[in-house]
């Protein structure tokens, strides 16, 4: 039982499908966003967001590109968070499932900042893909460690200001603390992947040898509630 938290799962979820569709996905995506948003991820990324943006409004657009947006929560957060503070942002939605794009399209036809791609981000034709800030909330612990290692340095080449990653603590209490809260989720989907989720999830030491392997950028790698890591990595 101890080699279930020491060491990260590399067993699936059923997300990890990128030809789902329909409703059952849809409903999915829903519930996903609103725990996350429930247990302060949201908020976590936007703070990093915040840091990485200083002070004041930019003189020029700022594109942010968010891998693996779901059905858009995170853009449409960050959206309201620049039209209330007076940030120009052109916002970028990037998810390798079609169906998933097209719902994050419906959810945000009144957000025209915001735009979407269909894209594997292991895909060479995402590194042609340009953004001054790249956002990744609960998304990473979906890649083994080498593909994490490669992304995130393809991240960092890429991005002209940074890279804000928020995602799961791995522990015995996230984990079993998921369970409970799962007696009261419905969706069966839900309750297989989230519990998975965690398991696929990091230790801080993991991030930290993680960033020492990253050049051109400053990390810094803070426990957020709820049991959840923050790593944000400005460019030098």
């Amino acid at each position: 039982m101890q080699n279930r938290f020491t060491y990260r799962s590399a067993e699936k979820e059923i997300m990890d499908d990128l030809s789902l569709e329909g409703e059952t996905l849809r409903k999915t995506l829903n519930q996903i966003a609103l725990i996350n948003k429930r247990l302060g991820g949201n908020k976590a990324t936007l703070d990093g967001l915040i840091t990485l943006l200083g002070s004041g409004p930019e003189n020029q657009p700022l594109c942010i590109a968010d891998l693996g947006c779901g059905n858009g929560d995170m853009l449409r957060a960050i959206a309201d968070h620049g039209r209330r503070n007076g940030h120009h942002f052109l916002l970028l939605g990037i998810d390798a499932n079609e169906f998933t794009v097209n719902y994050a399209r419906e959810l945000s036809v009144d957000y025209p900042e915001i735009s979407y791609r269909q894209l594997d981000v292991l895909s060479a034709e995402f590194q042609t893909v340009k953004y001054d800030i790249a956002i990744a909330t609960l998304f990473l612990h979906h890649f083994t460690h080498a593909e994490i290692e490669g992304l995130v340095e393809q991240m960092v080449h890429t991005a002209t200001r940074g890279i804000v990653i928020n995602d799961l603590h791995r522990s015995r209490m996230a984990y079993y603390g998921f369970r409970l809260i799962s007696l009261f989720i419905s969706n069966p989907m839900v309750r297989k992947d989230g519990a998975i989720s965690v398991l696929r999830g990091f230790k801080k030491r993991e991030l930290l040898d993680l960033s020492k392997k990253i050049k051109d950028a400053v990390s810094s790698i803070r426990w957020k509630w709820a049991f959840r890591y923050l790593w944000i990595m400005k460019k030098q």
